[in-house]
C-alpha cells in the first residue's frame, strides 16, 4: 500500500469540525447522562503519560457510549491550589496563579492536541473565586451541622513544606538496617521505618498547633458499610478502604484511676489518695483481662495532662514526647503514681504515660497484658514488668516461653478465676454478659480530616478570630473571602498579609483577625464532580435538580493511590452533603477504574527519574492508540519503542487500506461463500469489539480489529472484493476504532463515504445473529490448526485435495443429551449414561454399541467444550462451506465440505465442533 497516513495533516482539521459543531456539548435538558470522568489533574506544568493513559481510557469509552446512542457528559477542569504550585512559583520568582495560569494553558493546549473529546464549555479552575467559595459556603454549612471543629492537636508537621499534614499525607520509608534488640533471635536485623511527608519526602515530626478539622469519623461506619454495596469499584480499592476506616469490635473496659499523692508536696508519703474517675480501654481480647498487669495512657490523653500538672516526670515526658514522631518514642515512658483498680480482681495497677499508645487509635489508653500483646511485651521488658499468661494453646504440645515471646492466639483460659477452662470466645461473651465493667464496643481506626493548611495557595477559610466571641464565621453574604496579593515570605504568606488579615467581628463589630490557615487542597477535589453539573451557577454550588437526575458518576478513572485521600473524603463529602438535603444520592461514583502504571525501563516514569516520554515524542494518534492497546487499564505496562511501532502500523494498515478501495474500484457485485464467510466475520467482530469496549478492555478490542483487518486484507488478496460486504468491514473497522483512534476513525469513514461525522455515527450492528459467534470462530480456526497438523505431521507437500467431512447427527444429539447428564465427565459412569442416552429415544437408529463408543471417547477427552452446548449440524456444515476459501487460500487445494455418510471411513472420526479430514 502506497497510502501513508500522516496524522498531523488531518488531526487539526477534524478537532475543527468538532468544535465547529459543538458535537461534545451535552444540553441541560440531557435525560440521565452518562457520566464519564477521570480524575483532573494537577496543574503541574505538562501532561505525561499518566495522564494520557487516564484520559485515553475515559475518552474511548465515552465516545463509545455516545456512538451507542448516550447523551454524555465528560468534562474537564483543573485541580490548581496547592503546595507545590506555591513552591514552583517561589523557585522561579514568580506568585502561584501566573504559574497555575500558565500550566493550565499549557496542559489544555496538549489535551486538544490529543484530540480528547471535552466539552470545555463545562471546564472549571479551583483556584478561581467562583469555585472556591463554595468551598467556603459548604465549610459553613458543615460547620452550622456539628461537622466542624477548631480544637489544638499534636499534628503532623513537615518543616520543609512548612503545613501541617492529614495522617494520610504522611508515608512510611526504610531508611536502613540495624541490629535488632528484639527477643525470641539471637542475631535477628530490623528495618528503620521514617516517617516522611508525601510530597517532599521531608522527615515529619510533631506540634501543637489548634486546627480546623472535618469530623469524618461521624460517617465511619457508613463509610465503611457502604463499600460492601460499590460493586462496581476495583476490591483493592475497596480492602484499602476497608483497612484506612479500621473497624475493630470488641470491649470498652473502665477501669478506676486514683492517685496517691498531694499536689502540694509532689511524690510524698502517706498522703489521701486523689481521685481522677475512669479511664477507658479499649481491647478486641476482653477475655484476656486477667493478665492485665499496667495501665498505659498516650502522652495526650487527658489523664497525662493532670498528672502532668503535679508531676514533673510525667509533664517532662510528655513535653518531649508530643514533639516527636512516634516512631521515634519506641517504648519509652514513664511510670506516675497514679494506679488503675482491675475491674474483676479489684488489684492495684500501676499507671504508665508511655508513647507506644496513640491518642488517636482506640480510647488513647490500653490495659498492659505483656503475655498474649506484642507492644505490651516489648513495654514490659522495657520497664521490668510482671507478665503473667492467661491464655494456654489449644494444643498442649505447643511450647510457649512467655518471656521471649507473647502468645497471641486462641486458646483455654488459665489463672483467671472462674472464667478458668472456657475457651476464648466463649469466655469473651461470658464477660461481656456478666461483668458491668465490660461493654460491646466498636472503634475505627479512621481520624477526622484535618483540613488546616498554613499556606497561601489554598481556600481561605472563612472565619475570624475575635477575642471576645473567638471563632466566628463569615457572613454568606461576605463570600468568597479572596486570597490577598501573593507576598515572598517565608512560613504563610498570609500571616505576613496585614491589611488583608485585620478585619472587624460580624457579631460584635469589634476588632479581628482572619483566619490564615488555607483548607486542604482535597476539599477542592471532593466534590468538583458536582461542579461540572453547572459551573455558571451563580446563586448556588450545583444544580440539585440535575444532580438528582444524573448521579452517581457512571465511570470514574483514577489511580489507585488515591483509595485513601480522594475517594474516601469524596464520599464523604457526597454523604455530608446528602444529610444537608442537597442531594439525593449518598455514593458519588456507580463504577470505579483504577489505571495501572507507565513504566520505562522497569520504573515509572518521573520527572526526577529522567525516564519521561512525552506525549508529542510519537504523535497523539499512535500514543492513544498504544496506551490504550497495550495492557488491560488496570495493569501496568512497559512503554517500548517497538511495542508503539505496531500502534503506528495498525494506523498506516486501516488507512491505506480505505485509501486503496476509493481509488482502486475493482469490485464485484456477486455474492460467493467467501463474501458470506466475510460478512458473518464482520458481524462476529462487531459483537466481540462491543463486549471488549463494555468490559474496558481496550487491548482486545484492538486485537480483534487488528484480525479483522488482516482477514481483509486477505479477503481481497484472494479475489476481487464484492462491493458492499468489503466497503461495509472498511466502514466498521472506521467505526470500531474511532473512539480509540478518533482522528483516524474520523479520516477513514469520511473517504469512504460515510454518513456524517464517526463521532456521531450509530454503533456498526451485526446484521445476522451473534450469539454463538465465539463458537463459529472457535470451530474455523481450530478446522485450519487440524488441517495444518496433518499436512506438516504427514509431510504433505502439495495438497491437491482437501475433505471436511460433518459429523452425523445422532451425534450432535447425544452431547447436547450428555450436556444435561454429566457434570464431571471425568467421573461419569459409561454404561449408565449410555442407558440413559438411549431411552431418550435417539431419531437415528443407531446401535448400543456404537453409541457406548462415541460416548466413551467423549468422556475419555473429559472435555467440557464439547458438552456445553454445540452448532447444529447444519449450521456447522454452512460456516465450513463458507469459511473453505481460507483452507484454499493457505494451501491451495481444492476444498470440499460434505455430510458423513453411513459406512464412510470418515464417519467415525467426525464429531460436533471437530469435522474428519481427508488430504490427497
Amino acid at each position: 500500500m502506497t497510502n501513508h497516513y500522516d496524522h498531523a495533516q488531518v488531526q487539526e482539521f477534524w478537532q475543527y469540525v468538532w468544535e465547529r459543531d459543538d458535537v461534545y456539548e451535552l444540553d441541560d435538558d440531557a435525560a440521565d447522562p452518562t457520566y464519564v470522568l477521570g480524575m483532573f489533574p494537577y496543574t503541574s506544568g505538562t501532561l505525561h503519560m499518566g495522564h494520557v493513559r487516564n484520559y485515553a481510557i475515559t475518552d474511548a469509552y465515552a465516545r463509545y457510549r455516545r456512538m451507542r446512542g448516550d447523551d454524555v457528559l465528560h468534562p474537564m477542569g483543573w485541580d490548581a491550589f496547592g503546595l507545590p504550585a506555591e513552591n514552583a512559583a517561589f523557585e522561579r520568582k514568580t506568585d502561584p496563579r501566573s504559574w497555575t495560569e500558565a500550566c493550565i494553558r499549557r496542559m489544555r493546549e496538549e489535551l486538544e492536541t490529543m484530540g480528547f473529546g471535552y466539552d470545555w464549555s463545562r471546564e472549571i479552575t479551583t483556584c478561581e473565586p467562583e469555585y472556591y467559595r463554595w468551598n467556603q459556603w459548604f465549610f459553613k454549612r458543615f460547620y452550622e451541622e456539628g461537622l466542624v471543629e477548631y480544637e489544638g492537636a499534636s499534628v503532623n508537621w513537615c518543616p520543609d513544606c512548612e503545613t501541617v499534614l492529614a495522617a494520610a499525607q504522611v508515608e512510611e520509608r526504610e531508611v536502613g538496617r540495624s541490629e535488632s534488640t528484639g527477643r525470641g533471635s539471637d542475631d535477628a536485623a530490623s528495618s528503620d521505618v521514617e516517617r516522611v511527608c508525601w510530597r517532599c519526602e521531608t522527615p515529619v515530626g510533631r506540634r501543637e498547633l489548634d486546627q480546623w478539622f472535618f469530623t469524618i469519623t461521624d460517617y465511619a461506619e457508613e463509610l465503611h458499610d457502604g463499600l460492601e454495596d460499590l460493586e462496581g469499584w476495583p476490591e483493592g480499592v475497596r480492602e484499602i478502604q476497608r483497612n484506612w476506616i479500621g473497624r475493630q469490635e470488641g470491649a470498652r473496659i473502665t477501669f478506676e484511676v486514683s492517685e496517691a499523692r498531694s499536689a502540694s508536696n509532689g511524690r510524698g508519703e502517706g498522703t489521701e489518695p486523689r481521685e481522677h474517675g475512669t479511664v477507658d480501654v479499649f481491647s478486641t481480647r476482653p477475655e484476656t483481662i486477667h493478665g492485665a498487669t499496667y495501665l498505659a495512657v498516650s502522652p495526650g490523653h487527658e489523664l497525662a495532662d493532670e498528672l502532668a500538672e503535679s508531676d514533673p516526670a510525667v509533664a517532662d515526658y510528655v513535653e518531649d514526647v508530643r514533639e516527636r514522631d512516634p516512631g521515634e518514642v519506641g517504648f519509652a515512658g514513664v511510670e506516675t503514681d497514679a494506679t488503675a483498680r482491675h475491674p474483676l480482681t479489684g488489684d492495684e495497677l500501676p499507671v504508665y504515660v508511655a508513647g507506644y499508645v496513640l491518642e488517636d487509635v482506640g480510647t488513647g489508653a490500653v490495659m498492659g497484658v505483656p503475655a498474649h500483646n506484642e507492644r505490651d511485651h516489648a513495654f514490659a521488658l522495657e520497664h521490668d514488668l510482671p507478665i503473667e499468661g492467661v491464655i494456654a494453646p489449644k494444643n498442649a504440645s505447643v511450647e510457649v516461653d512467655l518471656a521471649a515471646d507473647p502468645y497471641t492466639g486462641e486458646g483455654i483460659l488459665e489463672d483467671s478465676g472462674e472464667y478458668d477452662g472456657l475457651e476464648s470466645e466463649a469466655a469473651r461473651d461470658r464477660l461481656l454478659e456478666e461483668s458491668a465493667s465490660i461493654e460491646d464496643d466498636v472503634t475505627y481506626r479512621l481520624r477526622d480530616w484535618l483540613i488546616s493548611r498554613q499556606r497561601y495557595w489554598g481556600t481561605p477559610i472563612p472565619v475570624v478570630h475575635c477575642d471576645d466571641c473567638g471563632p466566628v464565621t463569615v457572613p454568606d453574604e461576605e463570600l468568597p473571602i479572596e486570597l490577598p496579593e501573593f507576598v515572598r515570605t517565608t512560613g504563610n504568606p498570609l500571616d505576613a498579609a496585614e491589611e488583608w488579615k485585620q478585619t472587624t467581628c460580624p457579631d460584635c463589630g469589634g476588632p479581628a483577625e482572619r483566619e490564615t490557615d488555607t483548607m486542604d487542597t482535597f476539599v477542592d477535589s471532593s466534590w468538583y464532580f458536582l461542579r461540572f453539573l453547572s459551573p455558571g451557577l451563580a446563586d448556588a454550588p450545583f444544580d440539585a435538580d440535575l444532580a438528582d437526575e444524573w448521579l452517581p458518576v457512571d465511570v470514574y478513572v483514577g489511580g489507585e493511590e488515591h483509595a485513601i485521600l480522594h475517594l474516601l473524603y469524596t464520599r464523604f463529602f457526597t454523604k455530608a452533603l446528602a444529610d444537608l438535603g442537597l442531594l439525593s444520592e449518598r455514593e458519588p461514583i456507580r463504577e470505579l477504574k483504577s489505571q495501572g502504571t507507565v513504566l520505562y525501563d522497569g520504573e515509572k516514569m518521573s520527572s526526577s527519574k529522567g525516564n519521561v516520554v512525552a506525549p508529542r515524542e510519537y504523535g497523539a494518534e499512535t500514543t492513544r492508540l498504544f496506551v490504550l492497546s497495550a495492557a488491560h487499564p488496570e495493569q501496568d505496562f512497559e512503554w517500548t519503542a517497538n511495542n508503539v511501532r505496531g500502534a503506528y502500523d495498525l494506523q498506516q494498515t486501516l488507512y491505506g487500506m480505505a485509501a486503496d478501495f476509493v481509488e482502486a474500484g475493482d469490485t464485484r457485485l456477486e455474492r460467493r461463500p467467501s463474501d458470506e464467510y466475510l460478512a458473518r466475520e464482520i458481524d462476529r467482530t462487531i459483537a466481540a469489539v462491543t463486549e471488549e469496549y463494555e468490559r474496558f478492555r481496550f487491548h482486545r478490542a484492538a486485537t480483534e480489529i487488528q484480525e479483522l483487518a488482516r482477514l481483509l486484507r486477505r479477503y481481497r488478496e484472494y479475489d476481487r472484493p464484492h462491493e458492499e460486504v468489503y466497503r461495509r468491514g472498511l466502514l466498521t473497522l472506521a467505526a470500531l476504532i474511532a473512539p480509540m483512534a478518533p482522528h483516524l476513525g474520523e479520516e477513514c469513514w469520511n473517504k469512504l463515504r460515510g454518513e456524517g461525522l464517526v463521532v456521531e455515527a450509530d454503533w456498526p450492528d451485526p446484521e445476522g445473529d451473534v450469539a454463538d459467534y465465539r463458537r463459529e470462530r472457535r470451530l474455523v480456526e481450530t478446522t485450519l490448526a487440524d488441517v495444518r497438523d496433518i499436512v506438516d505431521t504427514a509431510a504433505i507437500d502439495d495438497p491437491e485435495r482437501i475433505e471436511l467431512v460433518v459429523a452425523q447427527d445422532w451425534k450432535y444429539e447425544v452431547v447436547r443429551l450428555l450436556a444435561d447428564l454429566v457434570d464431571e465427565p471425568a467421573d461419569a459412569d459409561t454404561g449408565t449414561l449410555v442407558d440413559r442416552v438411549l431411552e431418550a429415544d435417539l431419531e437415528a437408529d443407531v446401535d448400543r454399541e456404537t453409541v457406548a463408543t462415541f460416548v466413551a471417547g467423549l468422556l475419555e477427552r473429559g472435555s467440557h467444550t464439547e458438552l456445553d452446548g454445540v452448532l447444529a449440524p447444519a449450521t456447522e456444515r454452512s460456516i465450513l462451506e463458507r469459511g473453505a476459501w481460507l483452507v484454499t487460500d493457505e494451501f491451495d487445494a481444492e476444498v470440499t465440505v460434505r455430510r458423513a455418510a453411513e459406512g464412510d471411513d470418515l464417519a467415525g472420526a467426525a464429531r460436533p465442533g471437530k469435522p474428519g479430514i481427508h488430504i490427497s
